[in-house]
């Protein structure tokens, strides 16, 4: 008899009375190594060979499961497991750092503690990654309940039904947080959604534990199931507002705190959708809930005492918040017809123009007799304030846009969206077309960097007499080009690293400046309100709000490159930095100052070639890591990335002209929406070709039964629509007949400010920010409407139910 068989025969027998320790024993005969993936579905399929051939041992399993977990606290499962805690991150480090020195006391009765002893090793969470879904649907079919242990199953909804009141309660006061509210006023047209949803979740609850008599503990099948549909329609439309909100995020801004607030209520919508397929009829929805649900609760309870995965997740946030601004203004830098290509090589000339003058004045400046500090400082105000120059005369450098361009790409791909590895052919375009620009960026650059220092050290030679350098210095500057005899290409990883910062500070300052508004405040400061003319104010005031995160960019990485020699010579460390137009400049300075003597051929290709890998250099470094910050906040997995490099490489072999000179035809680059459809266009206003109103009113529905978009297709006689109606219908009446379909608008990209901050009716629940409350604002069709459907909604709502029986203490846990 095998192992496998013998545990699942102990564990039918002791069914009555569950014991931790034979679950673990059953856990351990099927782990295996986490690089062991065919073994890992070997083991399953043993498992699930055993349960085909003897039944018994599937209803002893579930039972034993069930009545083990029925011990502990199940709500705080549902509830809480995988959803991000609104702890401060501070906080939560600092009880994990605790926990190293002094543990923390496990909760006994938790079931993330149970869980925890189960799956005790590191790798469990990989292991049973490894693990193919058809088996694991397979498995869950075969865990069912006989009609002897219904009161189990019917416990356990129990408390599922509790986790959505609960999760429901936390939606709405999600949804109308004083913060969010603050941040985005256009919240307050849609805030009757989050109300709605609450009521239909109470009214869902209440119908379903009715209608299969659990508060008797028995679950009756009944002979009309109770319908989750118009629950389901306003947890669609809460996540399309969320949805809609996020997209203005670059337009509004958004702190850290409000981030945290978001993501809290996306997966909370999420839970409750989970939560409500897991009770009703249908079985394939319901084993994927159950395998979600486990999943997860592994997941947590592997990693609910670990300082990385708390410091994982906060960085997500942060480079969610950074990303959603730097992808903005990451499309100015790319072009994809040839009037952006000549555009592009337009301004990278004029950065190029400049670059050579700070090159010249940063050379003059090493003659001055200055202390440690004193250099740092002269050499990062050439640098900062160089590079602000150029931003204000409208010029670029080359090295700022993958920092920039990264974050478009990963704007382009949506969270959560299962869809995305077939959208990757359009990505690839998009691709292609930043490797262009970055490329006619970089020449142009290089090709004025170049002849411009030329020029000035041509000119001055003829009117001083003397060259600008001498010889010894100009060994030296070619001397830090030579790829194989000095420190270069570290110090142009390290110059990269650099880019890729000042694409964050970037970011974070262009959302700074929007979500404090500061070019309102600007303009409302006295002392200036003094100095400057009205009308200057207000340019003052809109150049600053739109160049702030360009210019703290640009400055700081001025400083960054600046102060870096200085620091390494402090602290005895060889450090420094290489920048490709710089180092362009130097190149000509250094070719045209050295004596005949020590110049070559194989010195001037050493050179050139120095000067091509500090480029290339600059770049990998920067795009790849804004890249990966981007990838992270939107939790895109590696190998989608992998075949969208195969197909860039596709293209270099089919198309190569294409990576120098823009395409006769241009592509559009895609967005792709939460389900994983592209967009070409999302600034559109329009909706179908017809303009959206500018009145419209979210509606509670309570009373009104919609089907989701999954059964629309046999939904006849009507047509079924979500809960948002033009000003044209009556108010009295909240149905329709079925020769006038019901016109609906759909939160989607086409929103525009108008309609987002458009006034909202009088029987909408209004937000006094004054007061921080809410009130609701009736008028005689609301209170006539309200007053007619009292006594329907008291009736299907029904009484409080008694409170559930308190759970035995459960077994204690070995240690």
């Amino acid at each position: 008899m095998s192992e496998l068989k013998r545990i699942l025969q102990q564990i039918t027998a002791l069914s009555d009375v569950p014991d931790p320790a034979m679950l673990k024993r059953l856990i351990d005969e099927l782990r295996v190594s986490d690089k062991e993936p065919a073994l890992a579905n070997e083991n399953i399929q043993s498992l699930i060979d055993i349960l085909h051939q003897h039944p018994e041992y599937g209803d002893g399993l579930s039972s034993f499961v069930l009545k083990l977990i029925i011990q502990y606290r199940q709500i705080a499962l549902y509830t809480d497991t995988g959803i991000m805690s609104d702890q401060g991150f501070f906080n939560s480090l600092r009880r994990l750092v605790g926990h190293r020195f002094l543990p923390i006391l496990p909760q006994d009765d938790s079931v993330v503690e149970l869980v925890g002893y189960l799956f005790d090793k590191r790798t469990d969470e990989r292991w049973l990654a490894n693990i193919e879904t058809k088996k694991w649907d397979e498995l869950v079919q075969l865990l069912r309940v006989e009609e002897k242990h219904l009161d189990l199953v019917a416990t356990a909804k129990n408390s599922i039904l509790n986790a959505i009141i609960i999760l429901s309660y936390r939606i709405s006061g999600l949804g109308l947080h004083p913060d969010l509210m603050d941040a985005y006023p256009q919240m307050l047209n849609y805030s009757a959604s989050f109300v709605a949803q609450n009521q239909e979740a109470v009214l869902f609850v209440n119908q379903y534990r009715q209608a299969h008599e659990l508060d008797t503990l028995t679950d009756i099948t009944p002979e009309q199931a109770v319908d989750p549909a118009p629950l389901l329609v306003m947890i669609e439309q809460c996540e399309d507002i969320v949805a809609t909100i996020r997209k203005r995020i670059y337009k509004t801004g958004i702190s850290i705190r409000l981030t945290n607030m978001m993501l809290r209520l996306d997966q909370s919508l999420q839970r409750v959708r989970i939560l409500t397929e897991l009770v009703t009829d249908d079985n394939q929805k319901r084993d994927r809930a159950v395998i979600e649900l486990i999943q997860t609760l592994i997941t947590t309870a592997n990693r609910r005492y670990s300082i990385g995965h708390l410091i994982d997740n906060n960085t997500k946030l942060l480079s969610r918040k950074v990303t959603e601004n730097a992808s903005r203004v990451g499309e100015h830098y790319i072009s994809t017809d040839k009037s952006g290509y000549q555009k592009m090589l337009k301004k990278a000339s004029i950065g190029g123009f400049v670059i050579a003058f700070m090159a010249t004045i940063k050379i003059l400046a090493y003659q001055l007799a200055l202390a440690p500090m004193g250099r740092a400082f002269i050499n990062s105000m050439i640098y900062g304030l160089g590079f602000v120059f150029i931003h204000v005369i409208r010029g670029t450098v080359a090295t700022k846009q993958p920092a920039m361009t990264a974050a478009a790409i990963a704007s382009t791909i949506s969270e959560g969206s299962g869809k995305k590895s077939h959208q990757l052919n359009k990505l690839s375009e998009l691709v292609v077309d930043i490797l262009r620009t970055q490329f006619i960026a970089i020449m142009g650059n290089v090709m004025l960097a170049i002849p411009v220092a030329l020029i000035i050290s041509s000119a001055w030679l003829q009117y001083t007499g003397a060259p600008m350098i001498g010889t010894e210095k100009a060994g030296h500057l070619l001397h830090d080009l030579d790829p194989f005899h000095s420190l270069a290409l570290p110090h142009a990883a390290i110059a990269g690293v650099y880019l890729f910062l000042a694409g964050l500070i970037a970011g974070y300052y262009d959302n700074l400046a929007v979500y404090n508004k500061v070019g309102a405040r600007i303009q409302r400061h006295k002392l200036l309100q003094y100095i400057l003319p009205a009308s200057w104010l207000k340019r003052l005031g809109g150049f600053i709000e739109a160049n702030l995160g360009a210019i703290m960019g640009n400055f700081l990485f001025g400083v960054f490159l600046g102060s870096t020699a200085t620091i390494g010579y402090i602290f005895g460390l060889p450090i420094d930095i290489r920048h490709i137009a710089f180092a362009s400049a130097n190149l000509a300075h250094g070719l045209f100052n050295i004596s005949a003597d020590d110049i070559s051929w194989s010195l001037i290709l050493i050179s050139i070639l120095g000067v091509a890998l500090i480029g290339m250099v600059n770049l990998i470094v920067s795009f790849s890591l804004a890249l990966f910050v981007a990838l992270r906040s939107k939790e895109v997995r590696f190998f989608e990335w992998s075949r969208l490099t195969k197909l860039v490489f596709g293209h270099i072999i089919s198309h190569p002209s294409d990576f120098f000179w823009p395409r006769d035809k241009p592509m559009k680059y895609a967005r792709i929406d939460s389900q994983g459809h592209m967009i070409f266009d999302d600034t559109s206003a329009q909706k179908n070709g017809k303009a959206i109103p500018s009145n419209y009113v979210v509606r509670r529905l309570s009373d009104v039964r919609i089907l989701p978009e999954s059964k629309q297709a046999v939904a006849q006689n009507a047509e079924a629509s979500t809960d948002i109606y033009y000003d044209s219908q009556p108010q009295g009446d909240h149905t329709q007949p079925h020769n006038s379909p019901k016109k609906v608008v759909n939160l989607d990209d086409g929103l525009a400010d108008e309609e987002l901050n458009s006034t909202p009716y009088t029987d909408d629940i209004q937000y006094d920010k004054v007061t921080k409350t809410l009130n609701t604002i009736d008028n005689d069709d609301t209170v006539g409407h309200e007053s007619n459907h009292a006594d329907a909604d008291d009736k299907a709502t029904g009484d409080a139910k008694t409170p559930l029986p308190k759970p035995k203490k459960p077994p204690k846990l070995p240690d």
